[in-house]
């Protein structure tokens, strides 16, 4: 039985036709088709939406989506969420690419996952914006749709209210990231744990194309007890420095493989950490912002709220008063897309 569509839910739309990747639809079905209020999590409204709900949309394995929801629902949605393709030259139907730049139009959050680049390309929606797929297909994209700006190493990246996402575990980040966008970073951490994967990951998918040797593999094993390490200890003062001495590194050779291996530096690393500390602390606690700021190892409050500010485009205080235990957090998000 399809869920009650109820007003105060945060409704998702998934985009059904022929040649949509089953794995990606999973992923989305995932994040927002299941109810985990009972630990917290928000409520969501998500509906697969098609040209019409009487012809089952094949996939591949045997698989078959039944869309519950025609286009018009898009008018409806707070976010649309297009899935990649098994070819993904597989052209979209007409009244799809005019649904999608109709909902973008309305100012409506659109993702794609993946090859569904190459849909919100059809649509034109990415000519002379910035988008990702899977490093594989970052040639094929700039070579049928020009007029789009591939980033060939991101995991995933927004133009003007479009996101768009690189290969298969990249979804997933993505998928969450809107999550905590939206609703928190408990509330994405909360479902990262039922599905137990990381709440995000930093760095690109550069990483991700050479082949790893026996030394990354070494390299890899001593970066993970160094994060390790440092997740301890992020109210202490850490430098790369400190973290090189952990390793048993100079800092400049530390430097180089750790942003080999994550794809983002040290100190940005180390930023990231203790702004998701800091988000934990605001959504869970009442303690007072300089306590935040020392617990998250920001040093004070001015500092922290400069970070929050660069990275977030929001303040503590409006963080806390939109996503702490006692607000309500099915409104709008004051972090900047």
């Amino acid at each position: 039985m399809p869920p009650m569509e109820h007003e105060n839910v945060h409704r998702v739309a998934l985009v059904a036709f022929p040649g949509i990747r089953a794995f990606d639809v999973s992923v989305i079905t995932e994040v927002w088709g299941t109810d985990r209020t009972d630990r917290g999590a928000p409520a969501f409204d998500l509906r697969r939406v098609a040209t019409d709900t009487t012809t089952p949309i094949p996939m591949r394995g045997g698989l078959a989506l039944h869309p519950d929801r025609t286009l018009t629902w898009l008018n409806r949605a707070d976010l649309i969420v297009v899935p990649g393709l098994d070819d993904h030259l597989t052209p979209a139907p007409a009244r799809v690419l005019d649904a999608l730049r109709r909902a973008h139009a309305r100012g409506i959050t659109i993702a794609a996952l993946c090859g569904g680049a190459f849909t919100l390309a059809q649509a034109g929606l990415l000519d002379g914006r910035r988008a990702i797929t899977h490093w594989n297909l970052v040639g094929l994209l700039r070579a049928h749709h020009p007029h789009v700006t591939v980033v060939p190493d991101a995991l995933f990246i927004e133009d003007d209210n479009i996101w768009t996402a690189a290969g298969t575990a990249a979804g997933i980040d993505l998928c969450l990231h809107l999550v905590r966008q939206a609703h928190g970073a408990e509330a994405a951490a909360t479902i990262a744990r039922s599905m137990v994967t990381a709440p995000f990951r930093n760095g690109t998918q550069a990483q991700f194309i050479e082949h790893p040797t026996p030394r990354a593999d070494r390299d890899a094993d001593t970066l993970a007890a160094v994060q390790e390490h440092a997740l301890r200890r992020l109210h202490e003062p850490l430098t790369v420095a400190d973290l090189a001495a952990h390793a048993g590194m100079s800092p400049r050779s530390f430097a180089r493989h750790f942003t080999a291996a994550t794809g983002t530096t040290p100190l940005r690393w180390l930023l990231e950490q203790r702004i998701a500390a800091a988000q934990k602390l605001l959504e869970r606690t009442d303690l007072p912002m300089p306590e935040v700021a020392r617990r998250a190892g920001f040093g004070s409050e001015v500092t922290m709220r400069q970070h929050f500010a660069s990275r977030l485009a929001t303040s503590p205080r409006a963080y806390r008063a939109a996503f702490s235990a006692g607000s309500a957090t099915g409104g709008s998000s004051p972090i900047a897309r």
